[in-house]
């Protein structure tokens, strides 16, 4: 400083801080090699409380008021120069203005997601972000752990600090609130409050407290709200079998609107099956939607039966260009005594390839050897 600000300096017998700013924390009053003039006036505001250092200790702490700077109103000053008797001379210290004010206008975010564990969706990782509130409780533990010879003391020097203690602790304190993902939301002002009370009990040590922590979002990521969002369609779809009848019902109506299409016909032919059947089973006994239970198994075993005699082959017979059938070979034979299968009959059944005369067919031969030959002439 030069000669003028000395000379102001001896002048100045008022000390007090008018804050222009909105983010100070602590603010030196600065004077010429720290002299302060014996009778001057100390004015401390609402939201402030001043420090009185000297060399380099803490002497006195002054809350809001207004203060005549003697030796009466110094003891402990006082007590360290050895002014026992009074003083009319200028005497040095420092003096640091506190601003006790909370700060509302700080940041926080997790720059990395934090795993949580969930009874529903398994291990998640979330993101959160929101702001908190600030304030100084204790000012001289604030100096001496914190702010040291700083001049102006800022919340951009603490932020990051306190910034990063906050998402440490957001982690152990969503994993103990026991609320699953789902309900966070609900419980984001319950986890809030207890984590500024957790937060200011560790920063007691520093002189801060946080009077408010607000938790503004937690997020998933892109797969788990997909997975919400299905979730999501689902109950607003409801009573799955209603909208199942309602949606096949509009099918219907889209059908019938287009009688010359195939498909549209077809749809509408099956959905009208469905939904007739739908509607037998809400006439016959309503909720017969169920399969009914398996009766138990007999106690006693079933006597012993022999088993179904195996099936005979079906047989198919081309009768002047026309498809006859299906015959077993008993009913071939009759048909060969009435003269209606002969020889030269194409004969078909499953497992050939085409049709054939009846008399190339050896399985046939038994069928056509029944056939009496024809009468002789009279």
């Amino acid at each position: 400083m030069g000669l003028m600000d000395k000379l102001r300096g001896e002048l100045i017998d008022i000390v007090e801080w008018l804050d222009d700013s909105r983010d100070t924390m602590v603010w030196r009053f600065p004077r010429y090699q720290n002299e302060i003039k014996m009778g001057a006036k100390l004015v401390v505001r609402e939201s402030q409380t001043a420090v009185f250092v000297n060399e380099g200790k803490i002497a006195d702490v002054f809350e809001p008021g207004t203060y005549t700077l003697e030796t009466r109103n110094l003891p402990i000053l006082s007590t360290l120069k050895g002014w026992k008797y009074g003083f009319n001379s200028p005497f040095k210290a420092e003096v640091y203005f506190v601003n006790t004010r909370q700060f509302t206008d700080m940041k926080w975010g997790t720059q990395n997601p934090v795993i949580l564990r969930d009874a529903e969706f398994g291990v998640v990782r979330v993101r959160a972000f929101g702001a908190f509130a600030a304030r100084v409780v204790d000012a001289s533990r604030l100096l001496r752990e914190l702010v040291g010879t700083d001049p102006q003391f800022r919340t951009e020097e603490v932020q990051e600090y306190l910034r990063q203690l906050m998402v440490g602790r957001l982690g152990g304190a969503l994993a103990t609130a026991g609320v699953p993902l789902l309900d966070l939301a609900a419980h984001q002002d319950a986890i809030g409050r207890r984590l500024a009370a957790v937060l200011t009990e560790e920063l007691a040590e520093v002189g801060i407290a946080i009077p408010k922590f607000v938790i503004e979002n937690v997020s998933v990521p892109p797969e788990v709200e997909q997975a919400l969002d299905k979730r999501t369609s689902m109950g607003a779809v409801g009573d799955l079998d209603r909208y199942t009848r309602f949606q096949a019902a509009n099918a219907m109506e889209a059908a019938a609107n287009n009688p010359g299409g195939e498909a549209g016909a077809g749809i509408g032919l099956g959905l009208g099956m469905a939904m007739g059947q739908q509607m037998a089973r809400s006439m016959g006994g309503g909720a017969a939607t169920q399969p009914p239970p398996a009766q138990p198994a007999a106690t006693q075993p079933a006597a012993a039966e022999p088993p179904p005699l195996p099936g005979q082959a079906q047989w198919y017979v081309g009768v002047g260009g026309q498809r006859q059938g299906p015959y077993d070979l008993g009913a071939l034979a009759e048909q060969a005594n009435a003269g209606a299968l002969g020889a030269d009959t194409l004969v078909w059944r499953t497992g050939m390839a085409q049709w054939q005369p009846a008399g190339q067919v050896p399985e046939l031969a038994s069928v056509l050897a029944s056939v009496p030959p024809p009468l002789p002439p009279q």
